[in-house]
This record gives structure tokens, sequence and C-alpha cells, in this order.
């Protein structure tokens, strides 16, 4: 079942989720505005063994979604709500920020034994020339109660 909300009580994220795809270059597409956060269908539901992946800006005309991604800390909760109501829970065990340029892809979207979840957001200083952030924050979240 495909995700339709996410909440993260620790920094008061509660935000449906659209769906994201891939650009025509291959990469992962955005969220067209700071509201709402997406779940990047390449990837598995949440939930669902592998990485689930979950985008949304740290800042649009103001705080975004993902505002305070960079200060969760491990032991933190998301929950996914499905759209058939099931919810995983899941439990941040890092948050870690990466240079765009040294983004860690097998890191985040590859292979694993168990259902997980990444949270990417940009962080690290904002470069006025490009309109962009340096860096990429990620939160890292392991499944620990299963959907019910």
């Amino acid at each position: 079942s495909v995700p339709v909300r996410l909440q993260i009580a620790a920094i008061g994220v509660d935000s449906k989720l659209m769906d994201l795809g891939l650009r025509a270059d291959g990469t992962m597409e955005v969220p067209p505005a700071g509201f709402p956060a997406g779940w990047f269908t390449g990837a598995p539901t949440p939930g669902e063994l592998g990485p689930a992946i979950i985008a949304g800006h740290v800042d649009w005309k103001g705080p975004g979604v993902f505002y305070h991604l960079a200060t969760l800390k491990s032991g933190d909760q998301v929950t996914v709500t499905r759209k058939d109501g099931s919810k995983p829970v899941f439990r941040v065990t890092r948050v870690s920020r990466f240079p765009k340029d040294q983004f860690p892809t097998t890191l985040v979207y590859g292979n694993l034994d168990h259902a997980a979840l990444r949270l990417i957001t940009c962080g690290g200083s904002f470069n006025s020339a490009s309109g962009h952030y340096e860096d990429n924050i990620v939160a890292f979240a392991d499944l620990i109660a299963a959907a019910r």
C-alpha cells in the first residue's frame, strides 16, 4: 500500500505525501513547493524490505516541511500512514550531512536486508549565486513496528 502521510512528532512534522519519480536526467524529482513531502516511487514502500525514500524542502519562501530535519536525534520515531490504513513506525538511527557533490548514493538507495527509511532535504551553507544549498541532510531510520 502506498504511503499517504508522514508524522515526526519530535520536529512537528505532519505532512501528506505526494509521489516523486525521476527527472529526464535520471535524478529524483523533488516536491514543487515547501509542502508536502514526497515519496520516491522508485524505492520500496515504507515498511517493506529495503530503503524507502521521502524527500522534502528545508525551506521555500519560509520554512519547509523538513525545516528541522537536521535536529532529529537517534531514537526519534517516524510514522508513515499508508493508503490501506497501516502505519509502520521507524526509529532514527543517525542524521548526517553530505556535500551534494559527494552524495552517498549506495548508502542511501542501496539494497538492505531489512525495512528502512531515508528522509532527505537540503542543508549546510546556502549558495546565493547558484540559489541552492551546498549539502544534503539525510536521516536514516529502521523499522521498529510493522504496519498495523
